[in-house]
């Protein structure tokens, strides 16, 4: 099973490596992401400071995780909401099922979540009969084509214009020459019947405000605040690991993600909920749930080096400047994580034998530590995954004789000068098959750099 991971991974990169029209798209709109960030980042009069405190303070959040969310749910069970512990996606997906068939829900609609992409929450509905609606117009144009998010936060970052107009007329019987404009208010127009109709309504959280007892969510087009306000029923969806201690907190980390997500000093709509309606206010959901899932998050917990990982607030700029992401894009890592951040965690989620392979996806260039919002040290923690798929006997033999014989050879400098080119040539280029099959030949020269030198300063 591993090696079936490991060959589709190869199959799907190497397609979309040779893929022009998938580069172009890729390198326009990440290119136009690139020109709004320096503006973005100048709200900052200490942009490396503001990245460390925010560091610190998830570095605290994780270390007293368990404190910050009896905390956080103490304060929200106050105000009337309710909490459910999920240990994994099953859980998830039968409590939110209960819930629905409790309010007798047939249409729900949903705000962008990549931890309901992460459980598969749409196809688990659609199987018991339940319509999901997509409400963020990224997720509803994947949604209608029937594909998966390909960014963390631009979810259609790889389709131009021309392609979802091209969709909007296969699937919505809308003209193909529609423009932007004119796709959006499509789909606005569309959507907004569903808010009436949903019984329910499903919001992820960007962070968990643990003094305070509410979730905020951070987005641009107020389709999460419809989603949680309109619906008699609102559930939150998130991952344990949004956790910050205090509201105050916000002050820093919206303008962050603002800035490395999209490059804007502040996102359009930016609310916190506490609760369900209360005697005195007027709109609201009168019911508010808040499931908490684990999912593989407490194995990253455990794991010294790795718990790092959990600081992530999910900007999505480590898959921008990643030179690997914008060659195979985000859907040839098959997880929902995608880029350097997913090539991290998902070994951990999922299973390290099976999914160890992504943490070789990796230059190992360190772009993605120096865009790093919190200053996650993503490429060092790649390593670590590496190292732990040793420590954990999850190669097989071949490899590690491969490695046994490089071990032997740079050990010792004179091994290394006995081999003629015509031996490492053969070496590289026929019995190392892996290396060949992803490489172009590689031709060494005659004399190695140590013996140039020893003879050009008459060295025995």
């Amino acid at each position: 099973m591993a090696n079936e991971q490991k060959a589709v991974f190869m199959a799907k990169s190497r397609v979309k490596a040779a893929d022009l029209d998938h580069r172009r798209k890729i390198n326009f709109n990440i290119g136009r992401y690139n020109a709004v960030v320096p503006k973005g980042k100048a709200q900052f009069q200490d942009l490396q400071l503001a990245r460390e405190r925010a560091k610190n303070i998830k570095w605290r959040a994780i270390e007293t995780l368990d404190q910050m969310l009896e905390s956080f749910e103490a304060a929200f069970t106050a105000r009337g909401g309710r909490v459910i512990w999920a240990e994994n996606a099953e859980e998830a997906n039968a409590a939110i099922l209960k819930i629905c068939q409790d309010k007798n829900c047939r249409t729900i609609v949903k705000s962008k979540s990549m931890v309901t992409e992460e459980i598969k929450l749409n196809e688990f509905l659609e199987s018991n009969h339940i319509e999901s609606v997509e409400t963020d117009l990224g997720e509803y144009i994947q949604q209608l084509d029937n594909e998966p998010p390909y960014h963390i936060v631009t979810p259609a970052m790889h389709k131009s214009k021309e392609d979802v107009a091209k969709l909007f007329a296969e699937k919505l019987g809308t003209s193909p020459k529609l423009t932007p404009t004119e796709l959006t208010l499509e789909a606005r127009a569309r959507l907004r019947d569903k808010y009436i109709e949903a019984e329910v309504g499903i919001t992820g959280a960007n962070f968990i405000i643990s003094d305070i007892g509410g979730i905020a969510i951070t987005e641009n087009e107020g389709n999460g605040r419809l989603s949680c306000a309109w619906p008699k029923t609102h559930i939150v969806v998130t991952g344990i690991e949004k956790v910050i201690p205090s509201i105050t907190d916000l002050g820093l980390f919206w303008p962050l993600l603002a800035t490395y997500g999209t490059g804007q000093q502040m996102t359009v709509y930016n609310s916190i909920v506490s609760g369900p309606r209360l005697s005195h206010e007027k709109d609201g959901p009168e019911e508010m749930i808040v499931i908490l899932l684990d999912n593989g998050r407490t194995n990253i917990l455990q794991h010294p080096a790795s718990r790092e990982s959990l600081y992530c607030i999910r900007c999505g700029a480590c898959l921008n400047a990643c030179p690997v992401y914008k060659n195979i894009g985000g859907h040839a890592y098959g997880t929902t994580y995608s880029g350097p951040i997913g090539s991290v965690i998902t070994p951990h989620l999922r299973n390290l034998d099976k999914w160890k392979h992504l943490s070789h996806a990796s230059s190992l260039c360190g772009n993605c530590t120096e865009v790093c919002a919190v200053r996650i040290n993503l490429h060092e923690l790649l390593l670590e995954n590496r190292h732990d798929a040793v420590k954990e006997g999850y190669v097989n033999w071949s490899e590690k004789m491969a490695w046994k014989g490089w071990k032997i050879g740079v050990m010792k400098r004179k091994w290394m000068n006995k081999g003629k080119a015509g031996l490492k040539n053969w070496v590289v280029n026929q019995l190392l098959t892996g290396w060949k099959e992803q490489r172009g030949p590689i031709h060494f020269p005659e004399k190695s750099f140590n013996q140039i030198w020893r003879e050009q300063n008459n060295m025995s």
